[in-house]
C-alpha cells in the first residue's frame, strides 16, 4: 500500500507495497489530491534507471538501506550481529501516522512517522531484541530523501558564550557528517541541520530541516551519492547500545521540516508546533539574576538593595544564583552539598525570600545538581557515584555525577526536593558547566529526564531554567521538562544579537532568556549602551544580570521605562510569528516578531558595525499583510539611540503610514546609527 499524509502543504508519500522495505518516495511541497492510480504511477515513476556496473534491478533508497539491498553510503541502522536478510513485516497506518515493522536477524525494528498540523514531521524509531542473544544497536537514525537541487549546507558551530555560530558550505558527493561527544549537546551543537537549494536565506528559498529532540551525542548529515540520491540522516550518536533478550531501545525523535519560504518557513512550521505542546503557564516574568551583580558575595545585607532596586524598576522575579549553599566560598568546591550555607545565612533563606516576597517579586533558585566538586562532602562520602574516577581531568574544576547509580539519583532528587518543600521557589535555574568526557552517556541523558520528570511531577509549579555553561544544552528533548533557555552566559548584546538570531530558528522566543547586563561585558571587556542592551534583551523572555542597586535615579527610570515597554508587547514577542530579513551588508540585522493577526509589529533596524555605504540599507517590515495599512513608528525604550548624521530622515519624527506591502519592500530610509545600536519600531494596522 502507499501511504500518504498532509499537512499544512507538506506531503510524505511512502511505498510499502510488496515484501522489500518500504520506501519514502516524497517529503516536501504537496503534490496536490492523489488518488491512488497517481500515487501508484508516482511511485512506480521514482523507481531509476540501471547504470552500467550496478546492482541488476532500480536502486532505490529505503527506509532502512543496507548493504545487502546494494547501499553502500553511511549506514542508518547498523545492529550486529544480523542476518543478510532484512524482512518488512507490515506497513500500516497509527492513528494519523504511518507505522512499518521490518525484521533483522532477532531485532525487530518500528519506524513511525507522524505530520503534525504545522507540517512537522515526527519520526520515531525503536528497536527490539525478540532473538536468544544479546544484540548491539550501533546506530538508529532517520534517513530522509532531499532532490539533487538541495546542495547546500547550513549547520552550526561555536564555543563558550558564543554559541550557533553558522557555517555554510555545497559538499560534493561523498559525506558532510556533524557528531557530537559532549554528552550534551555542546557549544558547537548542529542542533538544526540545514539543506536548500544554493543560496537560501531567511525569507527565500527552499529548505530541509533535521533536528535530534535529544539532550545527548548525536549524529546528523547529509549524503549525495554518485548514485544520484541524497538523503540526510538523523539520531542519537551510539558507541554500541547492548539489548538483552526481551529488551527495547527507543531513539531520540527526530523532528524534520521543509519550507519553501527560507529559514523563516522553518520557524513558521517549528514555533507554532513547539507551543502546542510547550505552553508558558503566564506571562514570562521579568527576571533579576543575581550573579554578574553580586557573584559568590551573598548576605542579606548584600542583597536587600538589589531586591529593592528590582521592585524600583518592575522585575517580576529575582534569582539566587550560585554561592548560596554549603561551603560554596568559589568555584572549586561544594557542588552535591545541596544544603544551605549556615554561615553565609544564618538563619536560612527564609529572610531573603521574605524580602523579595515583600517587595513583589517571585524567588527563584540557582541549582547544579548534575556535578560534584572534588572538594564536597558528598563526593568524600560517595566516590563511586562520580562518573569518572577523582583523579580523571576535571572541567571549571568539578566532575560529573553518575545519575545512573540509583543512589546518586535519589540524593538529587532528596536534596531538591527538600528545598522546594521547605522554601515558596517559583524557578530552578539548573545549570550544566562541563562535557561528560565517557562514551557511554545516553544512560546519563535518560536519567537526567527521569529526575526532571519526577521533580515536575512533585512540583508542578515550580519553573525550570536550563542552562548548560550558557547555551549548550538546547533541544527539544529537554524542552518538554523544562520552561525556559539560557540562551548563552555572554550579555553582550553585539555577541547576543547573533546568537539570539540563530537560536530562534528553531526555539520561540518565549522560551530563550535574555538579559540586559553591565555596560562592560562581563564575558568580552567590550562596552555596549544602554540603549542597544536594552533592544537586545527585549525580544526574548527578557530580564536583568547587573548590580542595579548602584544606578542612579535616572539610570533607573529608564530600566523601569524599558520593563513597561517589554509588559506592553510581551504577547505580541511570546505569541507571534519571528520574521527575518536577509541583509547583503554584513553589518546589519533586522528582525521582529508580527501578531498572529498580522494587526500589529516588533521590529529592531541592528547596526553590529560600521555600514558599508554612507547611506545604509533601508529599513525592511517583512511579514505584515500585503493589503493592510500600518503606522509605524518608533519605539522608545527611554534611552536615546547614538547615530553619526547631521539629522534623522524625516519621516522617523512623526512616523508614517503606508501599506504592508510597501513596508515589506525596504522603502524606509535608515538613520545611520552608530555601530552597536538598535532602533525599534512598532507597526499597527489601521
Amino acid at each position: 500500500m502507499i501511504h500518504h499524509l498532509r499537512a499544512a502543504g507538506v506531503d510524505l508519500i511512502i511505498d510499502a507495497r510488496g515484501t522489500a522495505a518500504p520506501v519514502v518516495v516524497h517529503w516536501g511541497r504537496a503534490l496536490g489530491d492523489l488518488d491512488t492510480a497517481a500515487l501508484t504511477a508516482l511511485a512506480d515513476a521514482s523507481a531509476p534507471a540501471i547504470a552500467p556496473s550496478s546492482i541488476d534491478r532500480p536502486f532505490r533508497v529505503s527506509v532502512v538501506p543496507l548493504l545487502t539491498e546494494g547501499w553502500t553510503g553511511r549506514p542508518a541502522v547498523e545492529i550486529s550481529p544480523h542476518a543478510a536478510a532484512l524482512r518488512h513485516i507490515g506497513t500500516g497506518r497509527d492513528g494519523d501516522a504511518v507505522l512499518t515493522m521490518l525484521a533483522l536477524g532477532g531485532a525487530r525494528i518500528e519506524l513511525r512517522y507522524a505530520l503534525s498540523p504545522e507540517g512537522v514531521l515526527l519520526v520515531d524509531r525503536r528497536v527490539r531484541n525478540d532473538g536468544p542473544a544479546d544484540i548491539e544497536v550501533r546506530a538508529l537514525a532517520a534517513l530522509l530523501p532531499v532532490p539533487s537541487r538541495a546542495r547546500e549546507v547550513l549547520d552550526f558551530t561555536g564555543r563558550w558564550a558564543g554559541e550557533r555560530e553558522p557555517q555554510r558550505l555545497r559538499p560534493g558527493h561523498g559525506v558532510w557528517a556533524r557528531d557530537t561527544r559532549h554528552g550534551r549537546g555542546g557549544h558547537d551543537d548542529p542542533f538544526l541541520f540545514t539543506v536548500g537549494t544554493p543560496g537560501f536565506g531567511f525569507r527565500h528559498g527552499e529548505v530541509w530541516a533535521t533536528h535530534v529532540a535529544w539532550s545527548g551525542d548525536r549524529s546528523v548529515w547529509l549524503e549525495r551519492s554518485d548514485l544520484g540520491a541524497s538523503v540526510v540522516g538523523a539520531g542519537e550518536r551510539l558507541d554500541g547500545h547492548v539489548l538483552a533478550p526481551g529488551e527495547t531501545y527507543a531513539a531520540p525523535t527526530v523532528v524534520a521540516v521543509w519550507s519553501d519560504e527560507g529559514l523563516d518557513g522553518l520557524s513558521a512550521r517549528l514555533h507554532p508546533w513547539v507551543r502546542s505542546w510547550a505552553a508558558p503557564r503566564g506571562p514570562r516574568p521579568v527576571t533579576l539574576n543575581t550573579w554578574e551583580a553580586v557573584y559568590f558575595d551573598h548576605s542579606l545585607e548584600r542583597l536587600t538593595p538589589l531586591v529593592e532596586a528590582a521592585a524600583r524598576v518592575g522585575a517580576e522575579r529575582l534569582v539566587l544564583d550560585d554561592g548560596w549553599f554549603h561551603g560554596r566560598t568559589d568555584d572549586r568546591r561544594a557542588l552535591g552539598d545541596w544544603t544551605v550555607d549556615e554561615r553565609v545565612w544564618p538563619d536560612g533563606l527564609g529572610p531573603l525570600i521574605s524580602r523579595v516576597s515583600e517587595a513583589g517579586l517571585q524567588f527563584g533558585l540557582w541549582v547544579e545538581p548534575e556535578m560534584v566538586s572534588a572538594d564536597s562532602d558528598l563526593a568524600r562520602a560517595h566516590p563511586d557515584w562520580m562518573l569518572t574516577p577523582a583523579d580523571a581531568v576535571s572541567w571549571r574544576w568539578q566532575h560529573v555525577l553518575d545519575l545512573t547509580h540509583p543512589d546518586a539519583w535519589r540524593h538529587v532528587f532528596d536534596s531538591l526536593d527538600a528545598l522546594l518543600t521547605q522554601y515558596p521557589i517559583a524557578a530552578l535555574k539548573w545549570d550544566h558547566n562541563r562535557d561528560l568526557l565517557v562514551p557511554h552517556s545516553g544512560g546519563q541523558v535518560r536519567a537526567l529526564y527521569r529526575l526532571l520528570d519526577a521533580l515536575r511531577a512533585a512540583h508542578p509549579d515550580v519553573e525550570i531554567e536550563s542552562c548548560a555553561s550558557g547555551g549548550a544544552r538546547i533541544d527539544l528533548g529537554i524542552l518538554r521538562r523544562v520552561d525556559r533557555f539560557w540562551t548563552s552566559d555572554t550579555n553582550d548584546p553585539l555577541a547576543r544579537q547573533r546568537i539570539q538570531r540563530w537560536t530562534g530558528i528553531l526555539i520561540p522566543p518565549e522560551f530563550l532568556g535574555s538579559h540586559v547586563g553591565d555596560e562592560r561585558a562581563h564575558t568580552t571587556g567590550r562596552t555596549a549602551s544602554m540603549a542597544f542592551r536594552l533592544a537586545t534583551a527585549l525580544f526574548l523572555h527578557a530580564g536583568i544580570e547587573s548590580d542595579i542597586s548602584r544606578l542612579d535615579d535616572a539610570q533607573l527610570d529608564v530600566l523601569a521605562r524599558w520593563t513597561e515597554v517589554y509588559r506592553t508587547h510581551r504577547a505580541l514577542v511570546h505569541g507571534g510569528t519571528t520574521v527575518r530579513s536577509d541583509d547583503a551588508d554584513p553589518a546589519l540585522l533586522q528582525h521582529g516578531v508580527v501578531s498572529p493577526d498580522r494587526t500589529e509589529g516588533l521590529f529592531a533596524y541592528v547596526a553590529l558595525d560600521r555600514f558599508e555605504a554612507a547611506l545604509p540599507s533601508p529599513i525592511s517590515l517583512p511579514g505584515l499583510d500585503p493589503t493592510r495599512r500600518y503606522r509605524v513608528r518608533v519605539c522608545d525604550v527611554g534611552a536615546p539611540v547614538r547615530t553619526v548624521q547631521d539629522a534623522d530622515p524625516a519621516w522617523l519624527a512623526n512616523g508614517i503610514e503606508l501599506p504592508g506591502s510597501v513596508l515589506a519592500e525596504g522603502v524606509l530610509t535608515a538613520p545611520l546609527l552608530a555601530p552597536g545600536e538598535a532602533l525599534l519600531l512598532h507597526a499597527v494596522a489601521l
